[in-house]
């Protein structure tokens, strides 16, 4: 089994259709096993974040709960990318997602158990034989 690696980040979030003032998330736990971040509900309400959709959720525990998403900018450092964000209530974890973190370009590094360049993307490549 993998040990799971705990890394930290400050994080920014800003609406997207209007791209106005900021809010700032620290030391917020990025996890992979999560696709979505998640947010603090009252945030993402402050920001304008329309709730654009309702989604099922499983809990470590095996228990599922039903919240709200939204799309959000979501910014680490010099770098941001648009993705759907949840609409965390109180007893939810805030973390930055697998997907958020991709879209950002980063991964984490083990050695240092920081975010740093995820590098080159990879291409999808079709079969040569595509279309024939």
């Amino acid at each position: 089994m993998t040990e799971k690696i705990e890394t930290r980040v400050d994080v920014e979030m800003q609406n997207l259709s209007s791209e106005g003032p900021r809010e700032r998330l620290t030391s917020v736990l990025v996890d992979t096993s999560s696709p979505l971040s998640w947010v603090p509900a009252p945030m993402l309400e402050v920001l304008g974040i329309a709730r654009r959709k309702r989604r099922l959720f499983r809990k470590p525990d095996g228990t599922t709960v039903q919240r709200h998403v939204g799309e959000v900018l979501l910014h680490v450092g010099d770098r941001r990318t648009a993705d759907e964000a949840v609409f965390a209530e109180i007893t939810d974890r805030v973390v930055v997602g697998a997907r958020s973190l991709s879209g950002l370009n980063l991964q984490i590094d083990p050695g240092s158990r920081t975010l740093v360049d995820a590098g080159p993307a990879p291409v999808g490549v079709a079969p040569d034989n595509a279309g024939s």
